[in-house]
């Protein structure tokens, strides 16, 4: 870890980090590394938040990131980073989980953040980590080309779509959240057993905002169906496993959110587990995933439901003082008194 830490400090690779306008005030360890599901040829990802400018500040310019391919590294501008935590955005949110001796630099308001960071948790994550670990889950039966029974692949559509839909009442028209509804039932198309219906009681609703909705819920559908070259790639390349592993990876991290109300990236004590996923433990002899991955897969999903139905996060994160601690530091910026 020393040797990762003094290359990212003083290696000429890495020189755009310190060199740039934007300073940092925390660089950690991304990606597997963060995780501890490294291998001995894990590339080193590096992740950072690096303050706005004064400039920026004042005349509310965007440096939303920046993103250097060469050293797989990305560094988040503050005012961006804090939208994305207020919102727990899976991505972006472990950076504030990792062991001490995973951060290759903190400055003090660094610190400040690392100090305050529950702050940033609401129960928003039930739906950030709910949504993308639905996702994963759709790529990953994609990739394995699975034959599931319908029931089973229409229940993950519904639960895909029913976290998209969490976030229409901010981006389309006001609606009452029982006026679309989605279910389950016997199916009419011939193809299938069991298929997804909808109950719409929509009165003078704007039709481009239901079209965005409607597109969305589409997107999805379409999405889960899709099978292409990438997942005979990943099969022939043998990076299902690693997908298997990162999927059960980020409902461990979600669960410990709702029931700890902590941030674990580092995953200490689910080390060997998850690496025997890695391993391949939940492959069979033709590289897919087994029985037994789907059974704990669907056991992960209680679990989380169960965490989530029962957790005593806030329904928001704290904005008060979310933004009372922007505020300091964005004027500390501006006085000059951050060097």
């Amino acid at each position: 870890m020393q040797d990762i830490k003094d290359k990212v400090l003083n290696g000429d690779e890495y020189t755009f980090i310190w060199k740039d306008i934007h300073k940092p005030i925390l660089i950690g360890l991304g990606g597997s590394w963060a995780y501890g599901t490294n291998v001995e040829s894990s590339d080193i990802d590096v992740r950072g938040i690096s303050l706005n400018t004064s400039e920026e500040i004042l005349t509310n310019k965007n440096f939303e990131q920046l993103l250097h391919e060469p050293t797989d590294t990305c560094i988040y501008g503050f005012n961006k980073i804090i939208s994305l935590l207020s919102n727990c955005n899976p991505n972006t949110i472990e950076i504030l989980g990792l062991k001490p001796e995973q951060y290759i630099y903190i400055h003090p308001i660094g610190q400040e953040l690392l100090d305050n960071k529950k702050m940033f948790l609401s129960k928003k994550c039930i739906h950030t980590f709910g949504s993308y670990a639905a996702s994963q889950a759709r790529r990953l039966d994609n990739k394995a080309v699975r034959l599931v029974d319908q029931e089973h692949r229409e229940n993950h559509i519904l639960n895909s779509i029913e976290n998209a839909k969490y976030t229409f009442h901010e981006k389309y028209f006001e609606h009452d959240s029982d006026s679309i509804k989605l279910y389950v039932d016997k199916a009419v198309n011939e193809e299938y057993d069991t298929e997804i219906f909808m109950d719409v009681n929509l009165k003078h609703y704007p039709l481009r905002d239901y079209k965005g909705m409607w597109s969305e819920m589409q997107n999805i559908v379409k999405d889960y169906s899709k099978i292409g070259k990438r997942n005979k790639h990943a099969i022939e390349h043998n990076k299902l496993a690693k997908h298997m592993m990162h999927l059960v990876r980020l409902y461990l991290m979600a669960i410990d959110l709702l029931e700890k109300e902590e941030i674990i990236t580092y995953r200490e004590k689910d080390h060997d587990f998850i690496m025997s996923i890695r391993n391949g433990k939940y492959l069979d002899a033709n590289y897919q995933p087994t029985p037994e991955f789907y059974e704990m897969l669907d056991e992960l999903e209680k679990r989380f439901e169960y965490a989530k139905n029962n957790t005593s996060l806030p329904e928001s994160p704290d904005y008060k003082k979310i933004n009372e601690f922007v505020m300091s530091v964005n004027r500390r910026v501006v006085t000059g008194e951050v060097m």
